[in-house]
């Protein structure tokens, strides 16, 4: 069957990587740890990020990124947003002309305010499609029931990855608003941040479902700004998504803000885990995405602020709610 380059061997790109093997796919898996290629191939396990798992011995760890990329159909990339063009800069001129790339990193690009698709069309030259949508890793590679999104500028392609992708546990559904899809899944990570530190200063279930709510609400409208449909937020990649990452403990973005919520210092936080929060650089872009495109966004602008700025998280919410007064819609 096809052969696919899965370049990044975090928690999602090992879970999707073996989801695909299991499929019957021959698949190589790029990690950019020193010696987690070899552990993988060794052991058939990546202890790193998923201990304890037995991976398809259908696929293949590299280090290296020529040989991962060079004779493949499709390319997946799951390489945290802010070093997307890094790797995939070195990656671009060993990639078939024409290998299919699928992206399922959740960001927005520093600086260039990209969404990860726009950062690899305008390395590569190609359109990429997306696969996002609520789906923890932890659950997904035990096979636990999941639905998600694949978007493609064109329908059939949207169509073929499907195909591609789905399985009896992780049923995928087709999208065409590449950018909405893009969207949602990374102001998502801003708001579970927010959710995290409502629920790390104690504030109770009515608190987190306002945020969830006016979250949501932001979202569309910066999306809508941009030029994504509206009906997109209300979807997997959209409403689905914030909701598991408002709520759910495995999600890194939630547990973040939790934490926040509870007195302790970013550095500290992150120092501590293995994988990106994305939403801790996201906040930023998302934040110069509403002052460019004069979107008002003001969970979007405290979690900025919180994260970027250092001001108190109860502070933050104080401010929220002595906002004028307004009609909701």
């Amino acid at each position: 069957m096809s052969y696919i380059a899965v370049i990044g061997a975090g928690h999602w790109g090992t879970t999707l990587a073996n989801l695909l093997a299991e499929k019957g796919y021959d698949v190589t898996l790029w990690a950019f740890e020193n010696g987690l290629a070899d552990e993988i191939r060794d052991t058939g396990i990546n202890s790193f990020y998923m201990p304890g798992i037995p991976l398809s011995r259908n696929i293949e760890a590299t280090g290296n990124i020529q040989h991962a990329v060079e004779n493949t159909r499709y390319i997946l990339n799951v390489v945290p947003t802010q070093f997307t063009r890094s790797v995939f800069s070195d990656a671009a001129g060993f990639i078939p002309k024409d290998a299919q790339i699928i992206s399922a990193s959740k960001g927005i690009e520093h600086g260039s305010l990209m969404t990860v698709s726009s950062v690899l069309k305008d390395i590569t030259g190609r359109q990429t499609a997306v696969l996002s949508g609520p789906s923890f890793a932890e659950e997904v590679i035990r096979k636990l029931p999941a639905a998600v999104t694949i978007a493609a500028h064109d329908r059939n392609t949207a169509v073929l990855l499907q195909d591609v992708f789905n399985t009896d546990y992780f049923r995928v559904y087709t999208n065409t608003d590449v950018l909405g899809v893009e969207l949602g899944g990374a102001l998502k990570n801003v708001m579970a941040i927010a959710s995290g530190i409502s629920d790390g200063l104690g504030l109770g279930a009515s608190t987190r479902a306002a945020l969830i709510t006016r979250g949501l609400a932001e979202m569309i409208r910066l999306g809508a700004a941009m030029g994504a449909k509206e009906k997109t937020f209300d979807g997997l990649s959209g409403l689905g998504d914030l909701v598991l990452t408002c709520t759910g403990t495995l999600s890194r973005n939630y547990t973040v803000g939790f934490k926040l919520g509870q007195g302790e210092k970013l550095a500290g936080i992150l120092s501590k885990m293995k994988m990106v929060a994305e939403g801790v650089a996201t906040s930023k872009s998302a934040y110069e995405l509403s002052k460019k495109h004069d979107v008002e966004m003001p969970i979007i602008e405290q979690i900025y602020k919180v994260v970027n700025e250092d001001k108190k998280p109860s502070d933050a919410v104080t401010e929220l709610m002595r906002r004028s007064l307004k009609a909701e819609y």
